[in-house]
C-alpha cells in the first residue's frame, strides 16, 4: 500500500489536542512538529506547567506557548496562533480541533474527557486502554450517533494487532492465535544462571536445560519454564487489558480467562500457540494470547510487537517461506506472521489521518461487547479495604485480572477492573474470588460508571430491536 496515496491530504491539516503528556503523549507531541498535515498545538496535563514543559521539550519556543486557565484565554491564544498548555480539558474543549487524543491512562478523567470531546463535536483517539476496556463499545456508539469516531491508536498494540488480524482475514488466512509479546522480555543469561525482566534480575538455577523447545512436549516445557521463573511476574493487567480491546473489536476470545502467557522464543511461538491436536497448548483455534519473549542477552527482541499464528494450507509455499527465514512451526502446519514493534506516539499519525482525512477508525467500525476485563482477588480482603490503583502499570496490589464474556452490570456481575480501582470494599472478599459489583462501595458520580450504565442500556435496546 502506498501511504502517500492512501493518506492524500492535499492542503488539509488535522488539528489535535493531546490530553496527557507522559511517554505516549510526549512522543506524539514530538511527531506533531515534523509530520506534514498534523498540527498539535494544544496540550493538557494535570498542571499547565507540565504541559508547557512538554511542549518546550519537543522544540516549541517558550515565547510561542500560552498557559491558559479559562476558555477565553484559550480562544485568544488559538486565534493568535500560539501553542496552548492547560490543566483542565474543559478550558480548551471548545477550540476548533478535529481529534482529541486521550492519553492520561486514568479511568475517571479519561472517561470525562472522552464524553466532553464527543459532546463538543470532536473525534477521539483513545490511547487510554483503561477507559476503552470498560466503555469502548459505548463511546464508539455515542460518537457514531453524532457522526464522529472513537478509535484505538496506531503505535499501541491493540490497533496494530487489529490491523494485522484484519489483514490476515482479508487474505483468507485461517488465524489459530493472535496476540502480542509482553512489554518486557525474559532475558536468560545461561552463564550466570539468571533471568532479567524489566530491570529485575533473578537467579533461576532450574531454568538450565529449558532454553530451547527442540522436540520436547510443548505443554510440559511451558509449565516447567513457568515454575522455574515463578518468582517473576508472568501476567500483567495491561496485557490482558489490551487483549480485551482486541476481543471487542474482532470478536475473538481468549482460550482461558487469564491467558496462557507462555515463556517462548520467537521461533517457538508457532509451535506452542496452536491446538493440542497439533502439539501445542490451545484447546481451540481462533483465540487471543500473549507470550513472554525468551531470549539471550544481545539477541533480537520482539519489542512488544504483535503476531498472528496461521494455518499452513499449501506445503510448498510455506516450505519456501521457511527457507526465507519465516517462523514456521516444527510440524510445518502453522506459522507466525508478526510486526516486532510498537512506536507509541511516533506512529499515531496514521490513526489521526484515518479519522481526520478518511473518516474511518483504526479499529472496528462498531466494537462489540464480547469481553469484560474483571477484577480477581489474589488474597483475602476485609470490608473497607481500598483497592488503590497505582504504579506504571495501573495495577492494584493483590488483585489480578481475567477476561470474561461481557455482560450488563448488576450486583452479581464481576466488576470491571477499572471500575473496581480506587473503590472500597463493602464486604469481605476471599482469595480466589472474583470481585463483584455488589462488593464495591460505588461512587454514583463516577463518569466511568455512568457511561458504562449508558452502554449497557444502549446494548439492551439494540438487542430488543434486533
Amino acid at each position: 500500500m502506498n501511504h502517500h496515496a492512501y493518506f492524500d491530504r492535499g492542503t488539509r491539516s488535522v488539528e489535535c489536542t493531546i490530553i496527557g503528556t507522559g511517554g505516549f503523549g510526549r512522543s506524539f507531541l514530538a511527531q506533531g512538529q515534523v509530520v506534514p498535515g498534523l498540527s498539535v498545538r494544544v496540550a493538557v496535563d494535570r498542571d499547565s506547567a507540565i504541559a508547557a514543559e512538554s511542549l518546550r521539550s519537543v522544540g516549541v519556543a517558550d515565547a510561542d506557548i500560552r498557559e491558559c486557565n479559562s476558555a477565553e484565554q484559550a480562544r485568544q491564544a488559538w486565534e493568535a496562533g500560539a501553542f496552548i498548555a492547560a490543566s483542565d480539558y474543559a478550558t480548551v474543549a471548545a477550540l476548533p480541533v478535529n481529534v482529541v487524543v486521550e492519553a492520561t491512562g486514568a479511568p475517571e478523567p479519561g472517561a470525562r474527557h472522552a464524553r466532553l470531546a464527543i459532546e463538543n463535536g470532536c473525534h477521539v483517539a483513545m490511547v487510554s486502554k483503561e477507559v476503552d476496556s470498560v466503555i469502548g463499545p459505548g463511546l464508539a456508539a455515542m460518537a457514531r450517533e453524532r457522526g464522529l469516531i472513537v478509535s484505538p491508536v496506531d503505535g499501541d498494540q491493540p490497533s496494530l494487532l487489529i490491523g494485522l488480524i484484519t489483514w490476515a482475514e482479508v487474505l483468507g488466512l485461517e488465524i489459530i492465535a493472535a496476540g502480542k509479546s509482553s512489554e518486557y522480555d525474559f532475558v536468560y543469561d545461561s552463564a550466570a544462571g539468571t533471568m532479567s525482566v524489566d530491570g529485575r534480575v533473578a537467579e533461576v538455577p532450574e531454568f538450565a536445560g529449558l532454553e530451547r523447545l527442540g522436540e520436547g512436549d510443548c505443554a510440559e516445557l511451558v509449565a516447567r519454564r513457568a515454575a522455574a521463573t515463578a518468582m517473576l511476574p508472568q501476567r500483567a493487567v495491561p496485557d490482558l487489558c489490551e487483549m480485551t480491546l482486541v476481543a471487542n473489536a474482532c470478536a475473538m476470545l481468549p482460550d482461558r480467562p487469564d491467558l496462557h502467557c507462555p515463556i517462548a522464543r520467537i521461533d517457538e511461538v508457532a509451535t506452542i500457540l496452536c491446538e493440542t491436536s497439533e502439539g501445542g497448548i490451545l484447546s481451540r483455534a481462533g483465540v487471543l494470547d500473549v507470550f513472554h519473549c525468551l531470549r539471550q542477552p544481545g539477541e533480537v527482541s520482539f519489542a512488544g510487537g504483535v503476531f498472528v499464528v496461521v494455518r499452513c494450507l499449501h506445503d510448498e509455499t510455506w516450505e519456501m517461506l521457511r527457507g526465507k527465514g519465516h517462523v514456521v512451526s516444527r510440524s510445518g502446519r502453522t506459522a507466525m506472521i508478526y510486526i516486532p514493534r510498537h512506536l507509541l506516539g511516533m506512529e499515531a499519525a496514521t490513526t489521526i489521518f484515518e479519522i481526520g482525512l478518511k473518516g474511518v477508525s483504526s479499529g472496528a467500525a462498531q466494537p462489540g461487547h464480547h469481553v469484560d476485563l474483571v477484577a480477581h482477588a489474589d488474597r483475602d480482603f476485609a470490608a473497607g479495604s481500598l483497592l488503590e490503583m497505582g504504579g506504571h502499570h495501573h495495577s492494584i496490589e493483590g488483585v489480578s485480572s481475567r477476561m470474561l464474556p461481557g455482560r450488563p452490570l448488576d450486583a452479581q456481575a464481576p466488576a470491571p477492573f477499572y471500575i473496581a480501582s480506587n473503590c472500597r470494599l463493602a464486604r469481605d472478599v476471599r482469595a480466589g474470588e472474583l470481585i463483584r459489583m455488589g462488593d464495591l462501595v460505588l461512587d454514583q458520580d463516577s463518569a466511568l460508571l455512568r457511561l458504562r450504565e449508558e452502554q449497557d442500556r444502549r446494548l439492551a435496546e439494540q438487542r430488543l430491536s434486533a
